[in-house]
């Protein structure tokens, strides 16, 4: 049995831990699988490409992920609607 050192941003490690770990299995193991994937595809096992958004996409994007321009949350639809009505 071999090892394999690899470097990651540890945001990522705990958030592929917590995946991996609801679907029964460690990173050590998922690896594996990758790799074992990767093998029997005869390379990567999925399409590696960057999302294409437009750039009004990617502000909402930016946006969401630092909390700017988000509203409150609304107790029933017709707090929402008064909401939108008074953004006209």
């Amino acid at each position: 049995m071999a090892n394999i050192n690899i470097r990651v941003d540890d945001n990522v490690k705990a958030q592929a831990q917590e995946l991996f770990s609801s679907l029964g299995m460690d990173v050590s193991s998922a690896v594996n699988v990758f790799l074992r994937q990767s093998i029997a595809f005869g390379g990567i096992p999925f399409t590696i490409r960057q999302p294409r958004y437009n750039a009004q996409t990617e502000k909402a994007i930016r946006e969401a992920r630092d909390g700017v321009n988000l509203s409150e949350p609304f107790d029933s639809v017709a707090a929402l609607r008064e909401a939108l009505d008074a953004e006209d």
